[in-house]
């Protein structure tokens, strides 16, 4: 396989295909080696547009969604970036190329293991990742950006509370099939601006918040 001819369709045929435009973003899925973070088995799909299985029920996202979800997030050098679902670490690695630090939280311990030996492998210092259930939140420090990687039902007001004003999140909510990713703007302290950006489904996070079900 060519790479870098891959690399190149998959940009021009999905990615911009898909309203992702930003030339920052564009630049960064050329410099940044999906292949390197595509488990062994799948290193053919690395430019598809699929999700690929990392096993324990997480996926690596497709490029496409990928791209469109760091287009929105609008990511600036100084910013503080919380990722919920460290998965295959490319995301990570997406992430921390254009902010000034990533926490990003794994439940599964070896895929955090793997994706730390990757982000080193390429020199990205300044991504600290951490195992445990971010699913519902993580921690008490506060963000200017956060991403949840996987799917939330509902999508927990604790996450709200962790932006900085000025502070965006961006997650995708609901039940299959019926998805949305959305972006919650902290325009003032205590003050949310919610924008829907586009229908999708994607597989949920682990321990995600869901709505309390009915029995008769």
């Amino acid at each position: 396989m060519n790479i870098e001819q891959a690399r190149f369709n998959m940009i021009e045929q999905q990615i911009r295909t898909w309203e992702v435009l930003d030339p920052t973003v564009l630049d960064l899925l050329q410099q940044v080696p999906r292949e390197d973070f595509v488990p062994g088995g799948y290193k053919g799909l690395a430019f598809a547009d699929l999700e690929i299985p990392l096993g324990h029920g997480q996926t690596m996202l497709s490029p496409k969604l990928e791209a469109r979800m760091l287009q929105a997030l609008d990511l600036k050098k100084a910013d503080s970036v919380l990722e919920i679902g460290t998965g295959s670490g490319y995301m990570t690695a997406l992430l921390a190329k254009l902010a000034g630090r990533v926490d990003s939280v794994e439940i599964v311990s070896h895929l955090s293991r793997d994706a730390a030996q990757k982000l080193a492998a390429h020199g990205i210092a300044n991504a600290a990742l951490e195992v445990g259930d971010g699913a519902r939140g993580w921690g008490n420090a506060t963000y200017d950006v956060i991403v949840l990687t996987g799917s939330t039902p509902l999508l927990p007001e604790s996450f709200q509370r962790q932006l900085n004003p000025g502070g965006r999140l961006l997650a995708v909510v609901g039940e299959a099939p019926a998805m949305e990713a959305v972006l919650i703007n902290c325009v003032a302290p205590g003050v949310y601006r919610r924008t829907t950006l586009f229908e999708t489904c994607i597989p949920v996070l682990r321990n995600a918040l869901e709505p309390e079900r009915f029995s008769f």
